[in-house]
């Protein structure tokens, strides 16, 4: 099985990485980032490191042919753009399993104080620039999978739960492990969660803001 990880060097996608290194055999892992150099260490394991823009068609074109699963963990103001980019791109390539990160909020499913604590931190058209990413990969014709975690925090734990779209989002806060768990588990088992969008949260931790924000 061949994956490509978009964005690679962001926190949840180095976890990923070590993981699937250790845990699934016969895995092969093309590591995309715009700064290959951030990745030498990755010149160890059975990986190959490839420097390009997830928002340039002709980047991933030549990396796209021959995958398995993609896992795009972007982030940033052109997290829209790169969606239409990537959905298109892969369309073409014919890779069709899709693990797209996005972020609480986008549908309006954080209820309460902390719904409304949310949108404050992310004004300025965060959340509506990443909810429009998500409807173009919902809309996109790909075997999708989004997750949308609570606030991130570097806890060394695995204690998560989800929620379906549609779904009043639970908890405040999920580690990074936790989050990194649900995609190796994806990548696994790609036939888990197709067309779903998953809320991504610990347990136990509903109130008004995360635990260090209080």
């Amino acid at each position: 099985m061949k994956i490509l990880i978009l964005g690679a060097h962001g926190k949840i996608a180095q976890i990923v990485e070590a993981r699937l290194t250790k845990e699934v055999p016969n895995l092969e892992q093309t590591l995309f980032l715009r700064h290959a150099s951030r990745m030498e260490h990755s010149a160890k394991t059975q990986t190959t490191v490839i420097e390009g823009s997830a928002d340039n068609p002709a980047d991933l074109a030549k990396v796209l042919p021959g995958s398995d699963i993609v896992y795009a963990n972007l982030a940033g103001d052109t997290i829209e753009t790169e969606a239409k980019v990537v959905t298109t791109a892969m369309k073409q390539a014919g890779v069709k399993r899709l693990i797209w990160i996005s972020t609480l909020g986008i549908y309006d499913e954080v209820p309460g104080n902390y719904g409304k604590w949310n949108h404050q931190m992310l004004d300025g058209g965060y959340l509506e620039t990443y909810a429009a990413a998500a409807k173009i990969v919902e809309e996109s014709g790909l075997d999708y999978t989004i997750i949308r975690p609570a606030w991130l925090s570097n806890k060394e734990e695995i204690d998560y739960e989800l929620t379906e779209k549609g779904t009043p989002f639970k908890g405040t806060e999920v580690s990074r492990a936790s989050v990194a768990d649900l995609i190796v588990n994806l990548i696994s088992d790609p036939a888990l969660h197709i067309g779903s969008s998953l809320g991504v949260d610990k347990p136990g931790t509903a109130g008004d803001k995360p635990e260090w924000y209080r």
